[in-house]
């Protein structure tokens, strides 16, 4: 038998553990006569179990030996330097330039410095009062060591995201988020055209369009463009809306953006989602009136139009960033993963990757970024905006999202297993969603519930977040409107409140 000694501290010695170990490996090398019991064999392995675990303890002592020699060498290096500093009568550094004081802090006054990234850095000192994060050693003050931030992009120098600011206070990271609080939008010249969008094959709508035209002409005297379809209309009702203006093909509807100020839409949701898939790039503020079923997009009441436009029109409003999907295929034969099927599809709500009428569950390989997530198996997948969670991803089971909080929902459709939950993903990744070769179907994708497309074994879908949100205006603020629309369109968490007929608690 092995003895192990303890030392003064009363741990046990490396030496000590060493020779235990080798003693212990000695015995467990020793080959056993036939018929031994087997209890002798058990004991053996418990030997080998007990050095690896003698080996593991010697490594560790030995690595906190090692890195509690390199603090106290950092310690006294930093004593021998305050000390030098004493004899020689001079000072601790002080604050230095670019540091942010504490009264600058709370009052907001900060000076940010342009970095390369669009990451502001400063080398922060301690303060003459010690707080919390202080290092204290005998009279003096250990600065805290300067650090910098940048985003890591794969991308194009214009996808950096110059606009988010970071800054370091007393050494700490504090970011000022880009939709933690509302938007306002100021009119810096009064709009002069109007893009009004209506809701097709509607009465109430028709009648509702040609009186806010003529209102806007002759009170707002606006310029006024519409549909090709409901110019026909207005000319048809009338020869006085012979000023209003159309296009005449898709080329001028790319332009579309560059003449309008302002978009009008009279309908429900789906006329706010047709008029965001109208514009590929940047998108003018949207007024939504409601006149459809369902309103989370449309907060404006149409018999209060002309109380809303007035107000709209003066300005300041404000809007909700509504951020939208950039998706396209990469099939299976393309050269590169550049070489995309046709023109990038943007979508407001949600992507939808289904199993279409085959009988088979859906098997999809999916990547965030360069990281494999999953492998979903049920009946397809929705890769969702915030502002589609209270979409088709919410009658799968995901989450209601503000429609201002940056992310892509990842919400499985009826999964073939019980613990695939939901995901909410940053909304910088890049989600690929691949069709394995060995997948017993094909895999059917659409945006926005249109341009319905089959995905083949081999083929690619990739979805990331468009650089052109779509402003929407508000009523009251995002939250506020986000809040009575769940409220009001889905009647959230009502029920009746519980009765109270008895004396209360003592």
């Amino acid at each position: 038998n092995a003895t192990m000694p303890p030392s003064e501290n009363g741990s046990m010695d490396s030496f000590s553990v060493l020779n235990a170990e080798k003693a212990i490996e000695e015995l467990t090398q020793q080959t056993f006569p036939l018929g031994m019991d087997d209890h002798l064999i058990e004991f053996s392995e418990v030997l080998r179990t007990v050095a690896k675990a003698l080996r593991r303890v010697t490594e560790g002592k030995a690595s906190a030996q090692a890195e509690a020699a390199e603090w106290k060498r950092k310690y006294e290096l930093e004593r021998a330097r305050n000390l030098r500093l004493e004899q020689n009568g001079d000072q601790l550094p002080g604050k230095r330039a670019g540091q942010i004081s504490e009264a600058d802090e709370q009052s907001g006054r900060f000076e940010f410095c342009g970095g390369k990234d669009g990451i502001c850095a400063h080398e922060v000192l301690q303060d003459s009062e010690p707080d919390l994060d202080s290092v204290l050693v005998p009279n003096k003050m250990i600065r805290k060591a300067s650090f910098k931030l940048s985003w890591c992009c794969k991308g194009e120098k214009s996808n950096r995201y110059k606009h988010d600011i970071v800054s370091f206070g007393k050494g700490n990271i504090v970011t000022l988020g880009r939709s933690s609080k509302q938007i306002s939008l100021m009119w810096e010249s009064p709009p002069q055209t109007v893009l009004v969008l209506t809701k097709p094959n509607s009465n109430s709508v028709r009648i509702l369009c040609f009186e806010m035209v003529r209102w806007l002409k002759e009170h707002e005297n606006l310029n006024i463009f519409v549909e090709p379809r409901v110019m026909s209309e207005l000319l048809e009702e009338s020869s006085y809306y012979s000023f209003v203006q159309s296009w005449e093909n898709e080329r001028d509807v790319l332009t579309l953006h560059t003449k309008v100020d302002l978009v009008v839409t009279l309908g429900g949701d789906g006329t706010v989602l047709w008029a965001a898939s109208m514009f590929k790039g940047p998108v003018p503020p949207i007024v939504p009136f409601s006149l459809g079923s369902l309103g989370f997009m449309t907060p404006f009441h149409s018999e209060d139009y002309r109380e809303c436009m007035r107000s709209i029109l003066g300005g300041p409003m404000s809007i909700t960033l509504r951020h939208r999907l950039q998706c396209h295929i990469i099939r299976d034969e393309a050269k590169s993963e550049y070489e995309s099927e046709g023109p990038p599809m943007l979508v407001l709500n949600e992507v939808t990757i289904d199993r279409g009428i085959s009988s088979f569950l859906t098997n999809l390989e999916c990547y965030c970024d360069n990281s494999f997530v999953t492998c979903v198996q049920g009946d397809g997948l929705i890769l969702s905006t915030t502002s589609g969670s209270t979409a088709y991803s919410l009658a799968a089971g995901g989450s209601m999202v503000h429609p201002q909080v940056p992310g892509i929902l990842f919400t499985p459709i009826c999964p073939h297993s019980l613990s695939f939950r939901p995901l909410i993903l940053p909304e910088r990744v890049t989600v690929r969603v691949v069709v394995p070769y060995g997948s017993r179907s094909q895999a059917w994708v659409s945006f926005d519930g249109k341009g319905r497309k089959q995905l083949g074994p081999g083929d690619a879908l990739i979805c990331s977040m468009a650089a052109w949100p779509v402003p929407t205006a508000c009523r009251v603020d995002s939250t506020a409107d986000f809040l009575h629309s769940i409220h009001e369109g889905l009647h959230w968490n009502l029920r009746k409140t519980q009765s109270f007929d008895g004396p209360p608690d003592p």
